[in-house]
């Protein structure tokens, strides 16, 4: 065998056998590191929670040992935690997609051309139309496509389609009762005039604004 094998061999070995033996810290290492991945979860989950009390029942319950507390009392108290944990989340959710939303409006609001209808409905006129308005009760002929803030396409006409002023999103209704027939607009419905607090479905989550170009080809009733 080559020298210089031998001597690459050499070289080598002694860090493969640190790699491969057990060092005298590694269960103390091991817990620590345990302890810090739970501890670093625990602050942000409960960042008034009781040491002492935490360490006491890890070690009971680690060891065997009777735990200070029913078993129902704990299952109690771990269930109304949870339930407190869900809540506060779904709650900055509410408020993030809020938040959101209102940058978003306040952005479309700015832009030129954009005149605002009641409930908050802003419009662009891209074409003017000369013809009738539907009214509330009436129908629709529209060729539209709805897009998510993002500029995401989540639904689209591909061919002319008629629809009931009663049967489509508040926003919509709002809006086409005052479009004249042959005019094309640009609209950004505040979600509360559009699926609100319940989304619809995967496409379209809660507290989500939505924008329709919109071209409304006829009216009838």
């Amino acid at each position: 065998m080559s020298r210089y094998l031998l001597l690459s061999l050499s070289l080598f070995l002694p860090l493969a056998q640190a790699i491969a033996k057990p060092q005298p810290n590694d269960a103390h290492d091991l817990a620590y590191s345990l302890g810090a991945s739970l501890g670093e979860r625990l602050r942000d989950e409960v960042p008034d929670l009781q040491i002492q009390a935490l360490v006491e029942g890890l070690k009971d319950a680690y060891q065997g040992k009777p735990l200070a507390l029913k078993n129902e009392r704990i299952e109690q108290i771990l269930v109304q935690h949870e339930a407190q944990i869900s809540e506060q989340s779904n709650t900055s959710q509410i408020e993030t997609a809020l938040g959101n939303e209102r940058r978003f409006l306040d952005q479309e609001k700015a832009r030129p051309g954009v005149r605002q209808l009641a409930d908050g409905i802003l419009l662009t006129e891209l074409a003017p139309g000369t013809g009738n308005t539907a009214g509330l009760n009436g129908s629709v002929q529209v060729r539209y496509t709805g897009h998510l803030p993002d500029g995401t396409v989540f639904d689209q006409s591909e061919q002319p389609q008629w629809f009931r002023l009663d049967s489509v999103i508040a926003g919509w209704r709002t809006a086409l009762a005052q479009m004249p027939a042959g005019a094309k607009w640009r609209l950004v419905i505040p979600s509360a005039q559009a699926y609100g607090t319940e989304g619809a479905g995967n496409l379209i989550a809660p507290y989500t604004p939505l924008v329709f170009e919109i071209e409304l080809l006829g009216v009838a009733g």
